[in-house]
């Protein structure tokens, strides 16, 4: 069994609409972080994971995924799953918590037109 408590949060601003704060699992198969959104992510062009899926659930407030041409609304309660490869933008004013499989890293994260 692995915990990570509140304490040991380690904060990283993607960008100035969009700061995840990672919990430290050490797990290379799996790992979370709280995704807080105000605005657009990325600002422009989409991000993309092309190792990880990546798992959101809605805590608090409303936005859009954009995935290629598809446009799901979110809101409080809800689940989205971006998969491998897929190229996406998030928009809105929410809170999400986010775990990833295989474990998320910046290597494997891009950001793309």
């Amino acid at each position: 069994m692995k915990k990570a408590e509140l304490e040991q949060v380690k904060e990283f601003k993607n960008s100035d609409s969009c700061v995840a704060l990672e919990y430290p699992l050490d797990d290379k198969d799996i790992n979370a972080a709280v995704i807080k959104l105000d605005g657009r992510y990325p600002e422009r062009g989409r991000a993309v994971n092309t190792d990880c899926k990546e798992m959101g659930y809605v805590i608090e407030g409303s936005g859009k995924l954009v995935i290629e041409d598809k446009t799901v609304e979110l809101k409080k309660g809800d689940v989205v799953l971006i998969e491998a490869g897929e190229k996406y933008y998030l928009e809105g004013n929410l809170i999400m918590f986010v775990p990833c499989t295989p474990a998320w890293t910046p290597e494997q994260h891009k950001l793309v037109p």
